[in-house]
């Protein structure tokens, strides 16, 4: 088949896509349970940037080649006119396998932002809204489910809270309560949640990186909880006895994906309260100097890499050279 000049271009910047991130994806799979490892060994809200940050490199770095390297070398290296050179089966099927990918990630994340939002006007609908002292998010009391306590949306959010959680609560609780949940807010948790969801799988229908973000959930509880009490003990002590308050109301059904609740589910609930009620585990700091010292070299690698390119532009023959045999 011949195709246009631009048209080629995207076929290769797909399949190149598909190869680099797939590669990555297993890579990622194959080191998480060290990463896990990792993580279990330094503060929550380090382990939670450190499981966020291993879950988006596939999709983060595939982009990144593509249009730091692929593009450039392709503009730079395809002869303008060389518009009959066919594209091989080989490069079509890759590029159709990454346009699936991004096509179910994509559904996923806009069926995640519409469900939220229905679920915003329904309890907008059928609640009301109440001034909560202190509290500068706009709050809105409704009737069930009874044990729902949650911050939604991403920018614009609301705290949404059940009138049986608000009862159950005393003053000292539900102001941890409500620090917590602003936790969420200042970590932007419900923006990396889409983040995930828009985040391609290793294959179309095949996940994969199930370990990774429930571990990234829970981490995320733990951070939310830690900026929650800011070493007060009496806060300590008023948040623990708030989520055992709120677990006694049953464990609310998440309606949306986008939703941060105070409670997710009663298997992490013991652990939590036992973590609270208990001085927290001292942070290995050989760790999190190591984990930022593998962030900065990766980091100054890359600004090495694209100024490496940009003085010597003849590095971009070999990706070129890659490209054409893939094209074949």
């Amino acid at each position: 088949m011949t195709v246009s000049y631009l048209l080629k271009l995207v076929c290769l910047g797909l399949a190149s896509f598909f190869l680099v991130h797939l590669a990555l994806a297993l890579v990622v799979r194959a080191a998480t349970p060290v990463v896990l490892r990792m993580a279990a060994r330094t503060r929550p809200a380090l382990a939670a940037r450190l499981l966020f940050f291993t879950r988006m490199l596939p999709a983060g770095f595939g982009v990144l080649i593509v249009a730091g390297l692929c593009v450039p070398s392709y503009l730079w290296l395809e002869p303008k006119t060389a518009t009959s050179e066919g594209i091989g089966w080989l490069c079509l099927g890759f590029s159709m396998l990454t346009v699936l990918l991004w096509a179910v990630s994509i559904r996923r994340g806009l069926f995640a932002i519409a469900r939220s939002i229905r679920y915003l006007q329904l309890c907008r609908r059928n609640g009301r809204q109440t001034e909560v002292p202190g509290e500068t998010l706009p709050v809105w009391m409704v009737e069930e489910p009874a044990a729902l306590f949650a911050m939604a949306g991403i920018t614009r959010p609301s705290l949404l809270i059940s009138r049986q959680a608000m009862s159950a609560l005393s003053g000292d609780q539900l102001d941890a309560a409500l620090r917590h949940e602003r936790a969420h807010w200042t970590s932007r948790d419900n923006l990396k949640r889409l983040l995930l969801l828009l985040a391609p799988d290793m294959l179309p229908f095949l996940h994969g990186f199930g370990k990774l973000e429930g571990s990234w959930a829970r981490y995320t509880e733990r951070a939310a909880d830690d900026r929650a009490v800011a070493g007060d003990a009496g806060r300590s002590l008023s948040l623990a006895c708030a989520l055992v308050s709120v677990g006694r109301l049953g464990i609310a059904q998440r309606a949306s994906s986008l939703v941060a609740p105070l409670l997710a589910g009663d298997d992490d609930l013991s652990e939590r309260v036992q973590r609270l009620l208990t001085a927290a585990p001292e942070t290995d700091n050989a760790s999190e100097g190591w984990m930022g010292c593998l962030v900065a070299g990766a980091a100054v690698m890359l600004s090495a890499s694209v100024i490496a390119i940009g003085l010597q532009p003849a590095l971009l023959y070999p990706v070129h050279w890659f490209l054409e045999h893939l094209i074949q």
